[in-house]
């Protein structure tokens, strides 16, 4: 059972796995399995966030509603198919249900919370403690008609309920009983001092909130193993693509360590160019070629026409400022110092990011999107960079704040950026000499790879060009069309990441030791698993993905990392990456099942 709430200043000791999503396409709300809101950014995911008791205490942001007594049972749920949010409480006296969600933003975001009696006559208390600037400020409090606002600098909120309303210490408390039957609506709505008419029409909103859900999750029927997971991961998904612009923020939070009590801890509210194709041919594979669309977009509006000034990660509008911060009044979640804000990683260069967008817009145009003018652009402009920096070192694809190294997963994709272009529209648009350049180009660069990044002592490729070690970006170099799965150096390769990296039945990044204290990351496990699915190992990838399926949250959420000591998820929640790992592996072993039926 949790830390129970009571009195001003207690650390929350909530685990990742307790905490379930709400969300409108903009932003999303993390909620505790005791109903509290503990993680909120208002207006957007990549905004100050005005709910930080997921980093710190109660008294830095938190909106509780919760029964006013010891919770004997706790239960959450989705209704099927949606992202609105069921959470069962039950004390002595009986047992309250809240439904939360977040309606499809068309205007200013809105947090809607209905709580419904079960059983019995609860007494049952709000606590909305609305703190902005990531817990520091707290905001002055005014009553209206029906609720209070609430407002500091640029920020205002309003919150409006069907029970009385008061302030105290200019944050707002509700005591009221919860009968059988009854229901008590509370509507928080973001940036108005208007008041608005969503507590009349919740069921209405509710009701339109639960159709979109299940009409656009509906698009994807395929009958696949884990159909559940996938449809769960599909809708997590949609929840992180911020609507306006179709960029796919990595993670909803910042700061939740790699490891329990670390120091490792980034922000991870930004788009990535590293998910590049993962985003992109997910959706397409799933049927849902629009948000694929939108997301080639985003990349090509973000990106603009210069190689040289790309950046790794962007903010979800697609502007390029991520000055990193520390936030000293924050004591972490379960204290992992420091809080951060911002990424310093948007600054180093990292090679693989030329090929993801090649390979990216490639896939594209193979699910029949018309290619534009920018994206012509963009593709010659980068093969043609790529053919001048390729043999410089880079931070890789796991943004080492060390020396720049000759990673060999970073050689790889720019072997892939050269090899797309030349397979796609770009390729054909070149003249003779041009074109057999970059040919040569590419099989030089395999060459180089070959020799320099694969060790024949120990039958592996290697993390870096002159070392010994494995990482586990090396499953990928099947995915991009390197090498085969089945080739002798590959097959070693997997075998030897196999015997090192896998604790557990789950795969690291690294080789665990002092200098890379984390979790085994989560993408990984589905990673190699895809690769087995390659290798023809059916049974070995079906087990490979159940375990990584077995860490996930009750409802179905995946962290960055998982922690084998501690049998909790860590690093940001949820990780588009891992949901994006997810989905590939399924369709995966799908695809090699239907191509066993069909002999």
């Amino acid at each position: 059972m949790h830390e129970h709430r009571e009195g001003a200043g207690v650390k929350v000791n909530t685990p990742l796995e307790e905490y379930a999503m709400i969300g409108d396409a903009e932003t999303a709300a993390l909620v505790s399995k005791t109903g509290s809101i503990d993680w909120l950014c208002l207006p957007r995911f990549d905004s100050p966030a005005c709910c930080t008791a997921l980093l710190g205490t109660p008294d830095h942001g938190h909106w509780s509603i919760a029964p006013d007594g010891d919770i004997v049972e706790t239960a959450h749920r989705y209704r099927p198919d949606t992202l609105i949010l069921e959470t069962d409480l039950t004390v002595r006296a009986g047992t309250i249900r809240l439904t939360d969600f977040m309606p499809i933003r068309s205007g200013n975001p809105v947090v809607i919370r209905i709580v419904t009696g079960l059983e019995g006559s609860v007494p049952t208390r709000l606590d909305a403690c609305f703190r902005f600037d990531y817990g520091n400020m707290p905001p002055w409090a005014s009553k209206t008609e029906d609720g209070a606002l609430l407002h500091v600098g640029p920020d205002e909120v309003l919150l409006q309920g069907t029970t009385a309303l008061e302030i105290d210490n200019n944050a707002l408390k509700a005591a009221f009983t919860v009968d059988e039957d009854s229901r008590h609506v509370f509507v928080l709505t973001y940036g108005t001092q208007e008041r608005t008419d969503d507590i009349e029409h919740a069921e209405k909103i509710l009701k339109d909130t639960e159709t979109f859900w299940r009409k656009w999750i509906g698009r994807f029927d395929r009958a696949v193993p884990h159909a559940d997971a996938v449809r769960r991961s599909l809708i997590t998904l949609k929840a992180l693509i911020h609507q306006p612009t179709g960029g796919l923020v990595a993670a909803l939070t910042t700061s939740l360590p790699e490891q329990p009590g670390g120091s490792m801890n980034w922000d991870y509210r930004y788009c990535w160019l590293r998910d590049a194709t993962f985003t992109l041919t997910a959706l397409v594979e799933c049927g849902y070629l629009a948000e694929a669309t939108a997301w080639r977009d985003w990349m090509l509006r973000a990106v603009a026409g210069e190689p040289d000034k790309m950046k790794i990660v962007y903010r979800v509008d697609g502007s390029r400022r991520l000055d990193e911060a520390e936030l000293p009044w924050l004591p972490g979640y379960r204290y992992a110092r420091p809080v951060r804000i911002g990424n310093a990683a948007a600054a180093q260069l990292q090679l693989d990011v030329y090929g993801e967008l090649i390979r990216s817009l490639h896939a594209a145009e193979r699910a029949g999107m018309e290619r534009t003018e920018q994206g012509r652009h963009i593709e010659h402009a980068i093969v043609r960079h790529v053919a001048k920096i390729w043999i410089e070192p880079d931070q890789g694809l796991w943004e080492s704040r060390g020396e720049p190294r000759h990673y060999v997963y970073s050689k790889v994709m720019a072997w892939a950026a050269i090899d797309s272009f030349l397979k796609g529209k770009g390729g054909g648009e070149l003249d003779t000499r041009e074109r057999e350049g970059l040919k040569e180009l590419r099989d030089r660069i395999h060459a180089v790879v070959c020799r320099e990044g694969f060790d024949p002592g120990i039958g592996s490729f290697t993390s870096y060009f002159g070392g010994q070690e494995v990482d586990a970006s090396l499953l990928l170099l099947p995915k991009v069309g390197f090498l085969e799965a089945t080739d002798k150096r590959m097959a070693g390769t997997i075998e030897r990441i196999e015997r090192i990296l896998v604790a557990d039945g789950l795969v690291r990044r690294h080789r665990m030791d002092a200098l890379v204290p984390e979790g085994a990351f989560v993408a990984c496990s589905f990673w190699l698993a895809e690769c087995q699915v390659r290798q023809g190992r059916r049974a070995d990838a079906a087990k490979t993905i159940e375990r990584a399926l077995s860490i996930g949250s009750e409802l179905g959420f995946l962290s960055e990392e998982y922690d084998v000591a501690s049998k909790r998820l860590c690093g940001n929640y949820p990780q588009a990456l891992s949901h994006l790992a997810l989905i590939h592996a399924v369709l995966a072993l799908d695809q090699l099942d239907r191509s066993d039926d069909a002999r």
